[in-house]
Protein backbone atom coordinates (compact mmCIF):
# COMPACT_ATOMS: atom_id res chain seq x y z
CA UNK A 1 0.00 0.00 0.00
CA UNK A 2 1.67 3.20 -1.15
CA UNK A 3 1.53 6.17 1.19
CA UNK A 4 2.41 9.86 0.88
CA UNK A 5 2.68 12.16 3.87
CA UNK A 6 2.64 15.88 3.16
CA UNK A 7 4.01 18.02 5.96
CA UNK A 8 4.56 21.65 6.88
CA UNK A 9 6.92 22.50 9.72
CA UNK A 10 8.74 25.45 11.24
CA UNK A 11 10.78 24.23 14.18
CA UNK A 12 10.29 20.51 13.69
CA UNK A 13 7.30 19.37 15.75
CA UNK A 14 5.19 18.35 12.76
CA UNK A 15 8.18 16.88 10.93
CA UNK A 16 8.97 14.76 13.98
CA UNK A 17 5.46 13.30 13.89
CA UNK A 18 5.60 12.77 10.12
CA UNK A 19 8.93 10.94 10.35
CA UNK A 20 7.70 8.60 13.06
CA UNK A 21 4.57 7.65 11.17
CA UNK A 22 6.40 7.27 7.85
CA UNK A 23 9.00 4.97 9.42
CA UNK A 24 6.28 2.41 10.20
CA UNK A 25 4.68 2.36 6.75
CA UNK A 26 5.95 0.42 3.77
CA UNK A 27 6.56 2.44 0.62
CA UNK A 28 5.95 5.82 2.22
CA UNK A 29 7.12 9.14 0.78
CA UNK A 30 7.57 12.32 2.84
CA UNK A 31 6.86 15.52 0.90
CA UNK A 32 7.35 19.09 2.11
CA UNK A 33 4.25 21.13 1.41
CA UNK A 34 6.54 24.11 0.85
CA UNK A 35 8.06 22.31 -2.13
CA UNK A 36 4.68 22.58 -3.89
CA UNK A 37 3.78 26.13 -2.92
CA UNK A 38 4.22 27.46 -6.46
CA UNK A 39 2.15 24.72 -8.09
CA UNK A 40 -0.91 26.31 -9.65
CA UNK A 41 -2.52 23.16 -11.04
CA UNK A 42 -4.25 20.34 -9.18
CA UNK A 43 -2.13 17.99 -7.11
CA UNK A 44 -3.23 14.37 -7.52
CA UNK A 45 -1.17 11.98 -5.37
CA UNK A 46 -0.63 8.50 -6.72
CA UNK A 47 -1.12 6.77 -3.40
CA UNK A 48 -3.63 4.66 -1.52
CA UNK A 49 -3.04 6.39 1.80
CA UNK A 50 -2.35 10.13 2.21
CA UNK A 51 -1.48 12.06 5.36
CA UNK A 52 -1.35 15.82 5.99
CA UNK A 53 0.64 16.91 9.03
CA UNK A 54 1.06 20.51 10.12
CA UNK A 55 0.93 22.86 13.11
CA UNK A 56 -2.05 24.84 14.37
CA UNK A 57 -1.79 28.61 13.81
CA UNK A 58 -4.38 30.71 15.61
CA UNK A 59 -6.96 27.87 15.65
CA UNK A 60 -6.46 27.06 11.96
CA UNK A 61 -4.19 25.94 9.16
CA UNK A 62 -1.01 27.74 8.16
CA UNK A 63 -1.82 29.87 5.12
CA UNK A 64 0.39 27.74 2.86
CA UNK A 65 -1.31 24.54 4.02
CA UNK A 66 -4.80 25.94 3.39
CA UNK A 67 -3.75 26.93 -0.13
CA UNK A 68 -2.16 23.52 -0.69
CA UNK A 69 -5.25 21.66 0.51
CA UNK A 70 -7.38 23.69 -1.88
CA UNK A 71 -5.33 22.30 -4.79
CA UNK A 72 -5.12 18.71 -3.48
CA UNK A 73 -7.49 16.22 -5.11
CA UNK A 74 -8.05 13.12 -2.95
CA UNK A 75 -11.11 11.61 -4.61
CA UNK A 76 -9.23 8.44 -5.58
CA UNK A 77 -7.40 7.92 -2.27
CA UNK A 78 -8.55 5.09 -0.04
CA UNK A 79 -7.52 6.55 3.34
CA UNK A 80 -6.84 10.19 4.23
CA UNK A 81 -5.59 11.19 7.67
CA UNK A 82 -4.29 14.32 9.31
CA UNK A 83 -2.30 15.11 12.42
CA UNK A 84 -2.08 18.69 13.65
CA UNK A 85 0.40 19.70 16.33
CA UNK A 86 -0.46 22.46 18.76
CA UNK A 87 1.00 24.26 21.72
CA UNK A 88 -2.27 25.22 23.36
CA UNK A 89 -5.41 23.96 21.65
CA UNK A 90 -7.15 24.65 18.38
CA UNK A 91 -6.71 21.17 16.96
CA UNK A 92 -10.44 20.56 16.63
CA UNK A 93 -11.09 23.71 14.61
CA UNK A 94 -8.01 23.15 12.45
CA UNK A 95 -9.03 19.61 11.54
CA UNK A 96 -12.57 20.82 10.85
CA UNK A 97 -11.19 23.49 8.50
CA UNK A 98 -9.04 20.97 6.65
CA UNK A 99 -11.91 18.48 6.40
CA UNK A 100 -14.15 21.17 4.89
CA UNK A 101 -11.54 22.13 2.28
CA UNK A 102 -10.99 18.51 1.27
CA UNK A 103 -14.72 17.83 1.04
CA UNK A 104 -15.22 20.86 -1.17
CA UNK A 105 -12.34 19.85 -3.44
CA UNK A 106 -12.61 16.06 -3.51
CA UNK A 107 -16.14 15.15 -2.47
CA UNK A 108 -14.84 13.23 0.53
CA UNK A 109 -13.43 14.24 3.91
CA UNK A 110 -10.79 12.98 6.31
CA UNK A 111 -10.91 9.33 7.26
CA UNK A 112 -9.17 10.18 10.53
CA UNK A 113 -7.98 13.32 12.29
CA UNK A 114 -5.78 13.78 15.35
CA UNK A 115 -4.40 16.64 17.42
CA UNK A 116 -1.14 16.25 19.34
CA UNK A 117 0.07 18.74 21.92
CA UNK A 118 3.72 19.73 21.47
CA UNK A 119 5.96 22.41 23.00
CA UNK A 120 4.65 25.74 21.73
CA UNK A 121 7.04 27.89 19.71
CA UNK A 122 5.16 31.17 19.20
CA UNK A 123 8.00 33.20 20.64
CA UNK A 124 6.34 36.50 19.71
CA UNK A 125 3.86 35.85 22.52
CA UNK A 126 5.57 33.54 25.02
CA UNK A 127 8.73 31.65 25.87
CA UNK A 128 8.78 28.00 24.78
CA UNK A 129 8.72 25.44 27.61
CA UNK A 130 12.07 24.03 28.73
CA UNK A 131 13.47 21.33 30.97
CA UNK A 132 11.07 18.97 32.72
CA UNK A 133 8.00 20.73 31.35
CA UNK A 134 9.19 20.27 27.78
CA UNK A 135 10.15 16.65 28.49
CA UNK A 136 6.69 15.89 29.89
CA UNK A 137 4.95 17.40 26.87
CA UNK A 138 7.13 15.40 24.47
CA UNK A 139 6.62 12.19 26.47
CA UNK A 140 2.83 12.57 26.37
CA UNK A 141 3.03 13.36 22.66
CA UNK A 142 5.03 10.20 22.05
CA UNK A 143 2.30 8.07 23.64
CA UNK A 144 -0.33 9.73 21.47
CA UNK A 145 1.76 9.34 18.32
CA UNK A 146 2.10 5.61 18.95
CA UNK A 147 -1.70 5.32 19.15
CA UNK A 148 -2.01 7.27 15.92
CA UNK A 149 0.53 5.01 14.22
CA UNK A 150 -1.52 1.97 15.16
CA UNK A 151 -4.65 3.54 13.64
CA UNK A 152 -2.91 4.69 10.46
CA UNK A 153 -1.23 1.34 9.83
CA UNK A 154 -4.64 -0.34 10.04
CA UNK A 155 -6.37 2.46 8.08
CA UNK A 156 -8.68 2.79 11.04
CA UNK A 157 -11.24 5.59 10.96
CA UNK A 158 -11.16 8.25 13.66
CA UNK A 159 -14.14 10.64 13.43
CA UNK A 160 -13.55 14.33 14.00
CA UNK A 161 -14.89 15.99 17.12
CA UNK A 162 -16.88 19.17 16.71
CA UNK A 163 -16.87 22.13 19.09
CA UNK A 164 -19.05 25.24 18.95
CA UNK A 165 -16.57 27.10 21.18
CA UNK A 166 -13.58 26.36 18.94
CA UNK A 167 -15.65 27.20 15.86
CA UNK A 168 -16.40 30.62 17.32
CA UNK A 169 -12.77 31.19 18.30
CA UNK A 170 -11.69 30.13 14.82
CA UNK A 171 -14.10 32.59 13.21
CA UNK A 172 -12.56 35.43 15.23
CA UNK A 173 -8.87 34.56 15.62
CA UNK A 174 -8.19 32.90 12.29
CA UNK A 175 -9.75 35.69 10.26
CA UNK A 176 -7.45 38.16 12.01
CA UNK A 177 -4.43 35.91 11.53
CA UNK A 178 -4.93 35.06 7.86
CA UNK A 179 -5.67 38.65 6.83
CA UNK A 180 -2.25 39.92 7.87
CA UNK A 181 0.06 36.95 8.25
CA UNK A 182 2.31 37.69 5.28
CA UNK A 183 3.25 41.09 6.67
CA UNK A 184 4.03 39.93 10.20
CA UNK A 185 7.71 39.89 9.25
CA UNK A 186 7.71 43.70 9.28
CA UNK A 187 8.42 43.37 13.01
CA UNK A 188 11.50 41.21 12.39
CA UNK A 189 14.98 42.66 12.68
CA UNK A 190 18.57 41.45 12.75
CA UNK A 191 21.36 42.58 15.03
CA UNK A 192 25.07 42.97 14.44
CA UNK A 193 25.56 39.48 15.88
CA UNK A 194 24.53 38.07 12.48
CA UNK A 195 27.31 36.00 10.90
CA UNK A 196 25.68 35.72 7.44
CA UNK A 197 25.50 31.93 7.81
CA UNK A 198 22.32 31.76 5.69
CA UNK A 199 20.47 29.30 7.92
CA UNK A 200 17.47 31.64 8.12
CA UNK A 201 17.14 31.69 4.34
CA UNK A 202 17.41 27.91 4.01
CA UNK A 203 14.89 26.97 6.69
CA UNK A 204 12.18 29.44 5.68
CA UNK A 205 9.36 27.36 4.10
CA UNK A 206 7.99 30.42 2.30
CA UNK A 207 11.33 31.37 0.70
CA UNK A 208 10.68 34.72 2.32
CA UNK A 209 14.24 35.66 3.27
CA UNK A 210 17.25 36.63 1.21
CA UNK A 211 20.65 37.88 2.20
CA UNK A 212 21.34 41.42 1.01
CA UNK A 213 24.70 42.87 1.94
CA UNK A 214 25.16 39.69 4.02
CA UNK A 215 22.12 40.38 6.20
CA UNK A 216 18.65 38.78 6.06
CA UNK A 217 15.87 40.81 4.45
CA UNK A 218 12.25 39.69 4.67
CA UNK A 219 10.01 39.85 1.59
CA UNK A 220 6.57 40.00 3.27
CA UNK A 221 5.44 36.51 2.29
CA UNK A 222 5.75 35.29 5.88
CA UNK A 223 3.97 32.19 7.21
CA UNK A 224 4.79 33.14 10.83
CA UNK A 225 6.45 29.76 11.50
CA UNK A 226 9.20 31.57 13.46
CA UNK A 227 11.90 29.20 12.16
CA UNK A 228 14.23 32.07 11.33
CA UNK A 229 14.05 33.38 14.90
CA UNK A 230 14.40 30.01 16.62
CA UNK A 231 17.10 28.49 14.43
CA UNK A 232 19.53 31.40 14.17
CA UNK A 233 22.62 29.96 15.91
CA UNK A 234 23.57 33.32 17.46
CA UNK A 235 20.00 34.55 18.19
CA UNK A 236 20.52 37.60 15.99
CA UNK A 237 16.91 37.74 14.76
CA UNK A 238 14.22 39.35 16.88
CA UNK A 239 10.56 40.30 16.50
CA UNK A 240 10.41 43.45 18.56
CA UNK A 241 11.87 43.75 22.04
CA UNK A 242 9.94 40.90 23.66
CA UNK A 243 11.77 38.07 21.89
CA UNK A 244 15.20 39.23 23.07
CA UNK A 245 16.39 36.87 25.79
CA UNK A 246 13.60 34.33 25.27
CA UNK A 247 14.63 30.69 24.93
CA UNK A 248 14.71 29.39 21.36
CA UNK A 249 13.17 26.03 20.44
CA UNK A 250 13.78 23.23 17.98
CA UNK A 251 12.23 19.79 18.30
CA UNK A 252 15.04 17.68 19.79
CA UNK A 253 14.42 14.83 17.34
CA UNK A 254 14.87 16.99 14.24
CA UNK A 255 18.09 18.53 12.95
CA UNK A 256 18.52 21.92 11.32
CA UNK A 257 19.56 20.13 8.12
CA UNK A 258 16.22 18.31 8.04
CA UNK A 259 14.42 21.62 8.31
CA UNK A 260 16.10 23.14 5.28
CA UNK A 261 13.71 23.97 2.49
CA UNK A 262 14.04 21.88 -0.66
CA UNK A 263 13.56 23.14 -4.24
CA UNK A 264 10.01 23.01 -5.64
CA UNK A 265 8.91 19.69 -7.10
CA UNK A 266 8.34 19.54 -10.83
CA UNK A 267 5.78 17.30 -12.42
CA UNK A 268 5.52 14.21 -10.23
CA UNK A 269 2.11 13.76 -8.67
CA UNK A 270 0.77 16.89 -10.38
CA UNK A 271 -1.73 17.21 -13.20
CA UNK A 272 -3.36 20.10 -15.00
CA UNK A 273 -6.80 18.61 -14.72
CA UNK A 274 -8.75 15.88 -12.98
CA UNK A 275 -10.09 13.20 -15.27
CA UNK A 276 -13.18 11.26 -14.26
Amino acid sequence: MKSIIYYFTGTGNSLSVAKKIAATLEECELVQISSMKDTACDIVPEADRVGIICPVYFTGLPAMVASFADRLYLGRVEYVFSVVTNGGGGGISTLTQLDSIIRRKSGRGLSAGYSVMMPGNYILMYEPPTGEKQDNILSSAENEIQRIIDDVRQCRKHPLHRSLLWSLLHAILYSWFISGVHNKDRKFSVSNKCTSCGICTSVCPADNIELIDKKPVWKHQCELCCACIHLCPVEAIQAGKKTAGRIRYRNPEVTVSELRNIPPLSGEGITDEISP
